[in-house]
């Protein structure tokens, strides 16, 4: 069974303002979060459903190329993505949930078909729980 990965949180601003820093600028924003990304596309779309952002994965001392398609994007509920990290593949999906005017829960899930479902997560972890507390307070400060 593959590994999975799961991080929720609590942002103190509106839904439409985290659906927009996270989903709407996250070829922008997401190397913000995680300094050992670099994204870019092709063109000046719109991310939707099909779009294609590159990717160059610095961790470890080796860059690694490769994409992340967009599989599902629905405004102010969810963006997933089937990311290729060179040959590795993996599946990321995050939710917005409204708690009140001003609150919104984020989760991300991240699904690692190739790693064992009793392999340390330690590492991991620890890297998705460091990326979520910048990307709130980067929300948080800007929006």
């Amino acid at each position: 069974m593959a590994l999975q990965f799961e991080s929720s949180q609590v942002i103190d601003r509106p839904i439409e303002k985290v659906f927009h820093f996270y989903a709407v600028e996250h070829v922008r924003n997401h190397p913000r979060w995680d300094s050992d990304i670099e994204l870019w596309l092709d063109n000046d779309a719109p991310l939707a459903v099909g779009t294609v952002i590159r990717r160059r994965n610095k961790r470890g001392g080796k860059v690694v190329e490769g994409t992340m398609k967009v599989t599902e994007y629905e405004t102010n509920r969810v963006l997933a993505m089937e990311i290729h990290d060179g040959p590795a593949v993996m599946y990321g999906r995050t939710t917005f949930e409204v708690l009140n005017k001003n609150q919104t829960r984020l989760t991300t899930i991240i699904d690692i078909p190739w790693m064992e479902e009793n392999a340390d997560k330690t590492f991991l972890n620890s890297r998705l729980e460091r990326a979520a507390q910048i990307r709130k307070q980067l929300i948080e400060s800007e929006t």
